[in-house]
């Protein structure tokens, strides 16, 4: 059987005050980040340096980090890369030191 769920079935409530990471601004990571901004959370999107997706997420009012600040920051990070890019990401720049 398939569970169906809806708006009423979530409860924001538990990520009020956190700080919610999102890694990746492409085709994913635009529409999760902008979700969340939209429903009230507090979102840092992290990218590279020079990423040409800064801009686009700042002018969305998106705030934009390094990926190793947010991965400092934020109390949950969603990972929204393709899988070629997350292979050499992950350990280099988003464990917390």
């Amino acid at each position: 059987m398939v569970n169906v769920y809806y708006d009423q079935d979530a409860d924001l409530g538990i990520l009020q005050g956190k700080t919610i990471g999102i890694i990746g601004y492409g085709s994913q990571g635009h529409a999760h980040a902008l979700n969340l901004k939209d429903n009230g959370q507090n979102v840092v999107v992290g990218l590279y340096p020079g990423s040409s997706s800064i801009a686009v997420a700042e002018a969305a009012g998106l705030r934009v980090a390094e990926v190793p600040e947010v991965a400092k920051e934020a109390d949950v990070v969603m990972m929204v890369i393709p899988d070629h890019v997350r292979a050499g990401s992950t350990e280099s720049r988003s464990s917390p030191t």
